[in-house]
C-alpha cells in the first residue's frame, strides 16, 4: 500500500500540532498545506513550521487548486470551531473524493445544531465515497467518548456527571476569543449576549452524542457560562491578562429530562491555572450499577490531546464507510506505534 496522503488546512497550533506528528509516524507522506497568511504564500512546508529540514511541499492560500490538483487520501481541517465555518470548506473537499476529519467542536455531533448541513454532508460523503468525521480532546474523547466506553461496564446508567478542568494555554487566538479570554468582565457579557464570545463549544454535541449512544432520553440542553477573573498577571504568546480580567470561562451544560439534569458536564477553562493554585484533571462520576468513578490528574493535555486525537483517527476514517460519522460511530480510539498502514482495513 502507497503512504497515506495528508492536506493539512489550518496550519496554526493546532495544525501545525497534526503536521509534527504526522512526520514522526511512519506510512504518512505530507502532500499539501493550505493557509491563510499570503506573505507566506509559496513556502515550503518544513520553513513555515519552523524544522530544520525541507519538505517540499509548498504551502498556499489556494484551496480550491490544492485540492484540485493535488490527490491526496484525507484532509485535516483545523481553521474554526464552527458547522458554518467548515461547511463549505467540507464540501469542497468531499467533492475532491478526500476523506476529513475536523477539529471544528460543533462537528463532533452536528446533528442538532445544524440538522441540514449535516445531511447535506452525509449525503455528499458519501455520494463521493468518503468519510467525514469531527473530532478532537474535547468534544470528541473527554466529556463524550470517554464517558460512553466507560460504561461498558455497566448494566444499567442513571446519571452521569462529569468535570473538565483544564488549561487553555496551548490553544490560539481563536479558542482565546471564543472564551473571552483578556478582556474585562463587562466586556465577556456582553460578549456573551452578543454570541462574540461562546465559551466552550461543545456542550451541545457532548450531550446529544451521550444521550444517543446510550438511549438515554433529554429533553433540552441547558448552559451556563461564568468568567473566571485572574487576580494575578498571566501571560500567554497570543494574549495577556492582567489582575481584575478575564482569564477564562466557567461553563456548564446539563442534558435534561422532566426538569431534572441526568447529563452534567461542567467545563472551567483558563490560561495558567497554576498560577493561582488551581490543580487540573479530568472527572468522570457515573451513578448506575455499578457506581463507576475515574479521575486523570493533571488534565489530558488540551493542545496535545486535540492533535493526538486527531491524527490517531486517521486509520478509522479511512476505514470507515462513506458518509458522515462521529466517533461513538467508529472503533475504539487509540495511538498506533508502527505503520500507519497495518491499522487501515480495506
Amino acid at each position: 500500500m502507497d503512504k497515506i496522503k495528508v492536506i493539512l488546512w489550518g496550519i496554526g497550533n493546532m495544525g501545525g500540532g497534526m503536521a509534527n506528528m504526522i512526520l514522526d509516524k511512519e506510512g504518512f507522506e505530507i502532500v499539501g498545506g493550505i493557509i491563510r497568511n499570503k506573505s507566506k504564500e509559496g513556502m515550503d512546508l518544513g520553513d513555515y513550521l519552523g524544522i530544520e529540514r525541507k519538505l517540499n511541499v509548498k504551502v498556499s492560500t489556494n484551496a480550491e487548486k490544492v485540492l484540485k490538483e493535488t490527490k491526496a487520501d484525507i484532509v485535516l481541517l483545523s481553521i474554526d470551531s464552527f458547522v458554518e465555518g467548515v461547511f463549505e470548506p467540507i464540501k469542497l473537499i468531499v467533492s475532491n473524493k478526500m476523506n476529513v476529519i475536523t477539529i471544528a467542536e460543533e462537528m463532533a455531533y452536528p446533528y442538532k445544531v445544524a440538522p441540514e448541513m449535516s445531511e447535506e454532508m452525509d449525503r455528499l460523503a458519501k455520494e463521493n465515497g468518503v468519510t467525514i468525521l469531527g473530532t478532537g480532546v474535547n468534544p470528541g474523547f473527554v466529556l463524550d467518548t470517554l464517558i460512553i466506553t466507560l460504561t461498558a461496564a455497566c448494566r444499567s446508567v442513571k446519571k452521569i456527571k462529569a468535570a473538565r478542568i483544564n488549561d487553555l494555554s496551548p490553544f490560539g487566538k481563536t479558542v482565546m476569543v471564543e472564551q473571552g479570554v483578556g478582556t474585562t468582565p463587562e466586556q465577556f457579557m456582553k460578549g456573551i449576549e452578543d454570541g462574540s464570545i461562546y465559551g466552550h463549544v461543545g456542550f451541545e454535541e457532548s450531550i446529544p452524542m451521550i444521550a444517543d449512544a446510550l438511549g438515554i432520553e433529554i429533553d433540552e440542553v441547558k448552559q451556563t457560562r461564568e468568567p473566571i477573573i485572574s487576580k494575578v498577571h498571566r501571560e500567554t504568546k497570543d494574549v495577556v491578562v492582567e489582575p481584575g480580567m478575564v482569564a477564562g470561562c466557567r461553563h456548564c451544560g446539563y442534558g435534561l429530562k422532566n426538569g431534572e439534569a441526568v447529563i452534567i458536564l461542567e467545563h472551567p477553562q483558563q490560561i495558567h491555572p497554576e498560577l493561582e493554585n488551581i490543580e487540573t484533571g479530568d472527572y468522570i462520576w457515573i451513578e448506575g450499577d455499578p457506581n463507576l468513578n475515574l479521575c486523570i490528574k493533571p488534565e489530558t493535555p488540551g493542545g496535545i490531546g486535540t492533535i493526538a486525537t486527531a491524527v490517531n483517527m486517521i486509520p478509522h476514517v479511512i476505514s470507515a464507510q462513506p458518509g458522515l460519522v462521529t466517533m461513538k460511530d467508529l472503533p475504539i480510539p487509540h495511538v498506533f506505534m508502527d505503520d500507519v498502514r497495518n491499522h487501515i482495513k480495506r
